[in-house]
């Protein structure tokens, strides 16, 4: 790093080339590499965003062993999370890695103490953290507007027919960052436990891929010290439901509600209004203010057009509700600012392993299970 820009390679080019421009664009960052095993694929995103031919590697070992390289933004698939992790780690990079941190609580222990041993930086890049719908309930709640939080809640059913096949092989909460991160996030707090039950049942074929026979997993999340528990619920296959990455928070005061049908507008309840009056629909306002003015404009629009390049996920997810700017900078300004990024890995393991540790306890009919002393606050 140099001059305070900090050098940033992305790995895996399908959802991860969305961040190119971005970084590109960012006042503190050079986007200085881009790694695919599939050559081809790697030529066409790097002469699309003019990346020099130098700067473009097949092998992730190779990228790595490149000194000019500060952080890697990591988008690999899914099962390949801790590993490309814990390499780059080992390689003295800093990290950005897409959801989920790991599969296994192990492996999410080994990172944050690899993490801790290094003092090199690691966020999981949560999108909904950094939505400008979760924003904006954390915007009320900072400013007393919601009151004293009784209850939250949040779902994420999503159609996975269609997409890369590794996804047959995933349980329902393997992938839950998306609704434990609010319920979690907006009072700054850690799970301490979980209770689940699985409901339904999938395909035999889908039974035989993933080892779990549950349609729909559904969680309840005591909060550490606190009196909050909130209800989270995932879906991955066989249950018709719109896709769906819903936040509900409900205070003494005002609740919010996420719509329920994608396009509408989300629902503010009053307390102490006449019935009539109670909800009133809400327009969410942007956050871009919140980011260095250089990459502002990508809360609003995609890196590629909908109709032909985007992404699934970025359509399927209502374009992360503005998120990708506010992860690539926190990212880069934690490394130039030497501060602990949002969410650090303790944080991020936390997040990861309640929904972890949630597929064990609906697989063993809802026993309590515990959080581990490595995932808590410090």
């Amino acid at each position: 790093m140099s001059d305070n820009q900090v050098n940033i390679a992305i790995i895996g080019l399908g959802f991860g080339a969305e961040f190119i421009p971005i970084y590109q664009k960012h006042p503190q960052a050079n986007m200085y590499a881009i790694c695919q095993r599939t050559e081809a694929d790697l030529n066409e995103v790097g002469d699309a965003f003019d990346i020099p031919d130098a700067q473009r590697y097949t092998s992730y070992e190779e990228l790595l062993a490149d000194p000019d390289v500060d952080g890697v933004h990591i988008n690999t698939p899914i099962q390949l999370h801790a590993e490309h992790t814990l390499m780059a780690l080992r390689a003295g990079k800093h990290v950005a890695c897409t959801v989920p941190m790991a599969t296994s609580v192990q492996d999410c222990k080994e990172i944050v103490e690899t993490v801790e041993e290094t003092g090199l930086k690691y966020t999981m890049a949560e999108t909904v953290v950094y939505s400008r719908e979760y924003l904006f309930v954390k915007e009320l709640y900072e400013k007393g507007e919601l009151g004293r939080i009784q209850y939250l809640q949040a779902s994420h059913p999503q159609d996975m027919e269609g997409w890369p096949e590794y996804w047959q092989y995933m349980k329902p909460m393997h992938y839950a960052t998306h609704v434990v991160s609010p319920v979690l996030g907006l009072t700054d707090a850690d799970a301490e436990y979980v209770s689940c039950f699985g409901s339904g049942k999938i395909s035999d074929d889908l039974i035989e891929k993933s080892g779990s026979p549950f349609a729909v997993e559904t969680c309840h999340i005591k909060l550490a010290d606190s009196d909050i528990s909130a209800h989270i619920y995932r879906s991955l296959f066989d249950t018709a439901r719109q896709y769906r990455e819903s936040f509900d928070a409900y205070g003494s005061k005002k609740s919010f509600e996420w719509p329920l049908i994608e396009g509408e507008d989300p629902v503010i309840h009053t307390a102490k209004k006449p019935e009539p009056e109670i909800p009133e629909r809400v327009e969410v306002p942007d956050y871009g203010h919140l980011l260095p003015e250089e990459i502002q404009e990508f809360t609003q629009e995609g890196v590629y057009d909908a109709d032909q390049h985007a992404h699934l996920s970025f359509i399927q997810g209502g374009g992360h509700g503005g998120s990708h700017p506010h992860l690539a900078h926190e990212f880069v300004d934690s490394i130039a600012n030497d501060r602990e990024p949002y969410p650090n890995a303790r944080q991020s393991a936390n997040w990861t392993c309640v929904g972890l540790l949630a597929h064990e306890s609906a697989m063993d009919g809802g026993e309590i299970k515990r959080l581990p002393e490595f995932t808590l606050s410090k």
